[in-house]
């Protein structure tokens, strides 16, 4: 058989492919065609090679393209099984006066035209194939070269019907198609276009394992992307704009890469355009600030004004989305403005080092207010019905966000809306599996196109402990949430937590977010304990957190690198002792007596006697673990004494508990063994509160302390009260 033969028979796979939209029933093509059944039974007959190619060439000839429909494409399969195709796809000697690639070419067209059967796609025969059809992607030879050409088609249409498949992304990817591809999309071969197509199918299927198995090609097509996008000046710019989010990689963008996108970026939102040019360059501006924050914009005045034009763009695009009752949202683009909203708002409160001056700050917080308030207007119509979509779960994290750091202004909305922010974080609480669903079609919706990191946190409560930390310090918001039930909830909210903390969890793999959360709860709890009292002492979920914090203290002060949740925990615990001190629990119970004597570790370990060089006499200094953090921890630290100062007159068990610890003749041996002018005022008098408690309360107490050169200690710290105490009998 001529090489021509060959190429003719090639032509079957071409016709499968084609008739892929064409499905007339089988009975019908038999009818018209009863030629094709006599070659197709020739094909099942066919004793060796040379028969199997005249009846390959016959069936050709007696088909149409559009005669061929999936019962026809299936029988050819059958009658030629995967022998014959793996052979050609291997063979190394071509018949005289035939190029090499000719029986490869018609190997892949016969694949081509069975992987048009979903079922074959998947077949292991076809998926062992991945490997070779991947190089011929990338071979070389004669670009005009026809033959050459149809392979690299056909190669494409397998790999593709694969892709197809439910499994067909991880056997790609595990094949080596993913480095093959992005070889061929940077080499602009024949069939460039087709490369860069499957890859973004691949990626939008399996980011992570794409990114795993072949970082470095991905990384050169996202520059060599990132270049087309600065340089463009047509249209092509506008669909690079859609493509480019998903070559961003879940580590670090090159800084070559930034600085093409941002320039790419500036130039087509400093012009004029419609919403269909726009919004695609909006959603990867989302895409950048959500994977960089805001390192990708230049600093400078010109880094400076393309950042106060996102923002505002983004403003803008939110009112025009949500004033308008009854207008359709485009969500995507919608919840990409909020995490440029986002990104100004961190900026507009960064103290050191931002992009922003001044007047643009106070220009931006004008617009993302009314911003705010077009979201606070969209929440307000939302109904129970609309509850669990995953825009207004977006929309609430921008709010959830806005009021983290700003609650003064919009105060008379954002009351109106308390009630509907209570109810849908306890819905989502209670429903906390489809809570993380929400987040995670959240990021799909328009900032990423995988499973969203810590960024995204998957409970809406999360989102809102900011905020109501600062509302919970204003009367009128704070009984809002107490009437709506808030307190209830974020006690349950934080024993959930607690749980994911405790042993027999691994904490390692624990996102911060969690202990974030945990700590912000407790501020929550304390401002409650100072401006609620009553609210404490009759609500019974306190007494179970309580029991918790008093359970949890003892092993928590023991934990490296958990100090400041160790504070919050010892200080909250504190106050609450003193409002439930006639609780069964607090007479001085195993529990209640490792709790104290862990707050009196917390306490008592913050400061050490420090030497100086060329003096005698030591200074009062920070002890190494607490002195990195002292900035975020000595308000709790001075809370806590003070809280543990009120304890002492009120479980009668506590003073002999304090003695047994040795923490008041310790105290006592610190402050005699420095030097007075290195303790600052505030640190004697919380001293002395502790210790004049002490004193007062238990006569062997006195005793030790006098013994401890308690007076004169007192004398030289001019601790007036104490003094008097010790010298009384």
């Amino acid at each position: 058989m001529s090489c021509c033969d060959l190429a003719a028979a090639g032509q079957l796979g071409k016709a499968g492919i084609m008739a892929s939209d064409c499905e007339p029933a089988l009975n019908q093509a038999e009818s018209r065609n009863p030629t094709l059944e006599r070659y197709l039974g020739a094909l099942r007959e066919a004793k060796n090679d040379s028969e199997q190619f005249a009846a390959l060439l016959l069936v050709t000839k007696a088909v149409k393209a559009g005669d061929i429909d999936a019962k026809t494409r299936r029988r050819i399969f059958d009658a030629v099984g995967f022998t014959f195709p793996n052979r050609l796809l291997t063979t190394k000697e071509a018949p005289d006066g035939c190029p090499d690639h000719v029986l490869r070419a018609l190997g892949v067209a016969l694949l081509a035209c069975f992987c048009s059967d979903p079922e074959l796609a998947a077949h292991p025969q076809v998926l062992n194939k991945i490997p070779i059809l991947s190089t011929f992607l990338t071979a070389r030879g004669d670009p005009d070269d026809a033959a050459r050409r149809s392979m690299i088609d056909d190669a494409y249409q397998c790999l593709t019907a694969v892709a197809g498949t439910p499994r067909g992304p991880r056997h790609l990817i595990a094949g080596g198609t993913v480095s093959a591809l992005c070889q061929a999309y940077l080499g602009h071969g024949y069939g460039f276009d087709q490369a860069l197509a499957l890859l973004v199918g691949l990626l939008a299927a399996a980011e992570t394992q794409c990114w795993k198995e072949a970082e470095p090609d991905l990384l050169a097509v996202l520059r060599g992307l990132s270049e087309d996008f600065q340089k463009a000046e047509d249209a092509s710019k506008f669909e690079l704009c859609q493509l480019l989010p998903l070559f961003l990689p879940p580590t670090t963008v090159p800084p070559e890469c930034l600085r093409d996108l941002q320039a790419g970026l500036a130039r087509i939102l400093g012009s004029k355009l419609s919403s269909w040019q726009r919004n695609p360059a909006l959603k990867l501006a989302a895409r950048l600030a959500h994977a960089c924050g805001s390192d990708w914009i230049p600093a400078g005045s010109s880094g400076s004004k393309f950042l106060a034009l996102l923002v505002n763009l983004a403003c803008v695009e939110v009112r025009l989305a949500l004033e308008e009752t009854g207008t359709e949202v485009k969500e995507d683009v919608v919840t990409a403005c909020y995490a440029l909203m986002e990104l100004g708002i961190q900026e507009c409160t960064r103290c050191e080092q931002s992009l922003l001056k001044e007047p643009q700050k106070v220009q931006l917080v004008s617009v993302m207010k009314e911003a705010i308030g077009a979201v606070i207007h969209y929440l307000l119509q939302v109904g129970s019905e609309k509850q669990k979509e995953p825009f207004v779960f977006a929309s609430v994290r921008i709010l959830g966000a806005w009021l983290a750091e700003e609650t003064s202004s919009l105060r008379k909305e954002v009351c109106q809306l308390l009630p509907f922010l209570v109810r849908y974080a306890k819905t989502l609480y209670e429903e906390a599996e489809e809570a993380n669903d929400l987040s995670q079609q959240v990021a799909t919706l328009a900032i990423s196109p995988t499973t969203p990191g810590s960024t995204w946190p998957g409970d809406a409560l999360r989102l809102l402990l900011p905020g109501w930390c600062h509302l919970t310090v204003e009367d009128g918001p704070r009984e809002i949430l107490i009437k709506e039930g808030a307190p209830s909830l974020l006690c349950k909210y934080f024993l959930q937590q607690w749980e994911l903390t405790s042993p027999g969890h691994d904490t390692s793999v624990l996102p911060d977010s969690v202990e974030i959360g945990l700590q912000t709860c407790c501020h929550i709890f304390l401002n409650l304990v100072v401006t609620a009292p009553g609210l404490i002492k009759r609500d019974a979920c306190f007494t179970s957190l309580m029991n918790t914090l008093m359970t949890s203290l003892p092993a928590l002060v023991q934990q490296q690198g958990r100090l400041l949740l160790a504070a919050n925990v010892a200080t909250l615990g504190l106050l609450m002792a003193r409002l439930l001190s006639t609780s069964p629990a607090l007479q001085g119970t195993p529990a209640s007596r490792g709790f104290f004597a862990a707050a009196i570790l917390f306490l008592s370990q913050s400061h050490v006697a420090r030497a100086t060089p060329g003096s005698d006499q030591a200074v009062l200094a920070l002890s190494p673990e607490y002195e990195g953090i002292w900035a975020d921890l000595q308000e709790l630290w001075f809370l806590g004494m003070q809280a543990f100062t009120g304890c002492v007159p009120l479980l009668p068990w506590l003073a002999p508990a304090a003695l047994r610890s040795r923490w008041p003749q310790e105290l006592l041996q610190l402050l005699g063994s420095v030097s007075p002018n290195s303790v600052k005022p505030e640190m004697v008098a919380a001293y002395q509160g502790v210790l004049v408690e002490l004193a007062r309360a238990n006569r062997l107490c006195r005793e030790a302390m006098r013994l401890q050169a308690g007076e004169e200690t007192a004398s030289h710290y001019r601790m007036a009260a104490l003094e008097q105490c010790l010298s009384e009998p």
